[in-house]
C-alpha cells in the first residue's frame, strides 16, 4: 500500500483574464503578455513545483473569464500547500508597469492528489 501522505499535491491552477486587460489600449497589451510570461517562468522554476502541462483555452473562450471556463490552466505536482499558495501569490507580485498582474488576471487553485487506480486483488 502506498503512503499517500508522502505523495505530492496535484494542483490545477485555473487562470483567467479580467476585464481590465480588455480595457487596455492595444499598445499596452504587450506589457501584460510579458508579465504573464514572467509569471509562468516563475512557476516553472519554483522549487517544489513540477509543471505537468499548461493548457490555453483562448480559442474557445473569448473575453473576460468570470469563472469556469477559465482562460488557461496549469497542472502541476506541488510539494505542499504553502508552495501552491506561493504560485498564486505570483499574481500579486509580478509587475506590469505601475501595477501587478492581479490587476489584469486572476488565479484559483484546485488541490487534490494524483489518481492512482489500485491493482486488482
Amino acid at each position: 500500500m502506498t503512503d499517500t501522505a508522502s505523495l505530492p499535491l496535484r494542483v490545477l491552477f485555473c487562470c483567467g483574464v479580467t476585464q481590465n486587460f480588455f480595457d487596455l489600449p492595444r499598445e499596452k497589451i504587450g506589457a501584460v503578455w510579458q508579465a504573464y510570461g514572467a509569471m509562468l517562468k516563475g512557476v516553472e522554476s519554483m522549487e517544489g513545483v513540477k509543471v505537468l502541462g499548461i493548457m490555453d483555452d483562448d480559442k474557445l473562450v473569448v473575453g473576460q473569464s468570470g469563472g469556469a471556463p477559465w482562460t488557461f490552466y496549469i497542472m502541476a505536482d506541488v510539494g505542499d500547500f504553502d508552495t501552491a499558495a506561493a504560485v498564486c501569490n505570483l499574481y500579486r507580485t509580478t509587475p506590469v508597469g505601475e501595477y501587478n498582474l492581479w490587476r489584469y488576471g486572476k488565479i484559483e487553485a484546485r488541490i487534490g492528489r494524483a489518481l492512482k487506480v489500485p491493482e486488482p486483488t
